[in-house]
């Protein structure tokens, strides 16, 4: 416990890194990496609490994208055509690239296993971005029900040797970067889900600490852990307070929450920014992990029911002031299951996005 415990320490290197991030020479954390100015994992690595305290309230803001295959053909970071694209509409280098994979893909010949994505990873450093990297505990195709992917298969070892062997790859790249393991654990439609797939009460967090200790173990100290539901605003899904894992095994917490508008593909309706998240977040800063940094891990809303200009412009003008603990957005750039989430749908939404990353609290990479 005590190697979990040190990992959060250096709050000298911290107040390093919010003094660079502030500074009008500041041009991404991954560019200064390569020059030596920073060294390799000060950049996003510990949670923030000691140095926030110590500053005068400006807080830098990382940002970025999951980006579709709407734009090239391709999703990033296989093609960065994307991304650079995307970033010259907005008139502004991302800070964060997101990408995802899960453990296995099986086929009726067998599965197969997906390595640490060392290439992938590098790929994004040297865009001038710092990876953001959703890893499930499951096989493709998705379904809600695995049973040989259920939490007690990652409790009982089933699959330490290959978790073993992704830690140890993810130490030998060696570059900070954050890991969003299965994310949105408190509703029911993804398979490590308490309440699906045969899992029961307790084993989320026996499951995540357990992929954690192998990291601990394997000298893998790079990977950001990123713990992520999903917004819950009528308080409808599991409790979160169960379901977190503990300071000691969580660095940044995280929300996911979509606006879907009245577009056909989801029987809802409009919501605004706050209307989604202020309830979870006001729950998990001030109940369930108050000392530590939060980002939005996929964010979106649709053009139909509403202005996707003026929402967008809301969110980004909120966040500095009326959202402290929030030090990074991942937008879902990508067209999915009929909704109409990416940045790109309309010319307004592209300007409301550019003018609201143009002040400085949202870091530009480099």
């Amino acid at each position: 416990m005590d190697q979990v415990r040190n990992r959060r320490l250096l709050p000298a290197l911290l107040l390093l890194l919010l003094a660079l991030a502030w500074t009008q020479a500041v041009v991404g954390v991954a560019s200064a990496e390569r020059r030596g100015k920073i060294a390799p994992h000060v950049a996003l690595k510990r949670s923030l609490g000691k140095g926030e305290k110590r500053t005068s309230g400006r807080r830098p803001i990382y940002w970025g994208a999951l980006v579709g295959d709407q734009i090239t053909g391709h999703q990033a970071p296989w093609d960065m055509g994307g991304p650079r694209s995307l970033e010259g509409m907005l008139g502004k280098r991302m800070s964060l690239v997101h990408f995802m994979a899960p453990f296995a893909h099986c086929s009726s010949s067998g599965c197969g296993y997906y390595r640490f994505p060392a290439a992938e990873m590098q790929t994004i450093r040297s865009h001038g971005a710092i990876p953001f990297f959703s890893w499930s505990s499951q096989a493709i195709p998705s379904t809600e029900v695995q049973p040989d992917y259920q939490l007690g298969d990652v409790i009982s070892s089933r699959y330490d040797g290959f978790i073993r062997g992704w830690a140890r790859d993810a130490k030998r790249w060696g570059r900070p970067f954050f890991l969003r393991f299965n994310w949105e654990m408190n509703g029911d439609w993804f398979p490590w889900s308490e309440d699906a797939n045969g899992n029961r009460p307790g084993e989320f967090v026996r499951a995540w600490r357990h992929v954690h200790d192998i990291f601990t173990e394997a000298g893998a100290t790079n990977p950001i852990w990123v713990w992520c539901p999903n917004v819950d605003f009528e308080d409808k899904f599991r409790d979160l307070g169960s379901l977190y894992p503990g300071d000691d095994y969580v660095e940044w917490t995280c929300l996911d929450g979509y606006n879907s508008g009245t577009n056909p593909a989801k029987d809802d309706r409009w919501r605004s920014f706050d209307q989604l998240y202020r309830h979870s977040y006001e729950e998990i800063v001030n109940e369930i992990a108050p000392t530590k940094p939060m980002i939005l891990g996929e964010v979106a809303s649709s053009e139909q029911g509403g202005s996707k200009a003026r929402w967008i412009a809301d969110m980004l003008r909120a966040l500095p002031g009326g959202y402290p603990k929030v030090r990074g957005l991942v937008w879902f750039d990508k067209f999915e299951d009929g909704m109409d989430w990416p940045i790109e749908t309309s010319q307004s939404a592209i300007e409301a996005f550019a003018a609201g990353i143009r002040v400085p609290a949202y870091v530009s990479g480099g």
